[in-house]
């Protein structure tokens, strides 16, 4: 099951390819909390991530938000710049000091016609994290809060700059929000998957800080609350069929 897990996430542009891509781009560094545009604003190009870790944040309301995705080294964001007329669809914000590469429309075109077969890792890399976006959405409309926050946890397990040497995740208070805007939940729900996670060994408390065990183990809880969920939808539906067949 964690293959499977892994399997979703989005690939990485290799080091060649940004390099590549370099050569067309405008590079810049972020210092760590800085927002780097807002939703709402004019959009253009793509961004690609060398260094660091971007964060896409909708807010919701005050002090809430929902997290859709989190960039890593070889990882795009702000695509929505490349189409006409564009507006970015959520806040980037750099996690930590990061280091990007911003490949302008005028720029982007140019790179296609010179270097259309990096151009083409470019737009792979594109498609692959919209099919990771759409995987999320199903996720948000057919999973429970424990299996959508299981499934998270394994997510930012696989992803740079997350897991301790030995796998497992350590969640401070500002990894525990983090964690709740990307599984998109009340730090209440969150907290009682927690309790129950280290209720039954698969995590520690120490104080406010919440220690994960690495994947293994929470992969194959993910398998059985997933196969207990589906056989939950399907027993329900049959009930259904069985209440309109009686009507």
């Amino acid at each position: 099951m964690v293959e499977a897990v892994v399997a979703r996430n989005p690939g990485r542009l290799s080091a060649e390819e940004r390099a590549s891509i370099a050569a067309y781009a405008a590079r810049a560094t972020w210092p760590s909390g800085f927002v780097i545009y807002q939703r709402g604003a004019s959009a253009d190009g793509i961004f690609v991530v060398l260094r660091g870790r971007v964060v896409l944040r909708s807010r919701v309301r005050a002090g809430r938000g929902f997290v859709p995705g989190i960039s890593c080294p070889g990882e795009t964001f702000g695509a929505e710049g490349l189409s006409q007329n564009a507006r970015y669809a959520t806040d980037a914000r750099a996690d930590e000091e990061t280091e990007t590469l911003h490949l302008s429309g005028a720029r982007f075109r140019a790179f296609v016609r010179e270097q259309p077969q990096h151009a083409l890792a470019l737009i792979s890399q594109v498609m692959c994290e919209r099919a990771g976006l759409l995987d999320r959405l199903r996720e948000l409309t057919t999973l429970s809060v424990e299996q959508r926050l299981v499934s998270t946890l394994l997510r930012l397990a696989s992803s740079e700059g997350f897991a301790a040497p030995d796998g497992s995740l350590v969640l401070d208070a500002s990894r525990y929000r983090l964690l709740c805007e990307m599984v998109g939940a009340t730090r209440e729900s969150v907290s009682l998957v927690l309790a129950k996670l280290v209720g039954e060994g698969l995590a520690t408390r120490d104080g406010a800080v919440v220690t994960v065990e690495p994947p293994a183990r929470l992969a194959s809880k993910l398998d059985q609350s997933w196969i207990d969920g589906e056989m939950m939808l399907h027993l329900n539906g049959a009930q259904d069929r069985e209440r309109r067949a009686l009507t």
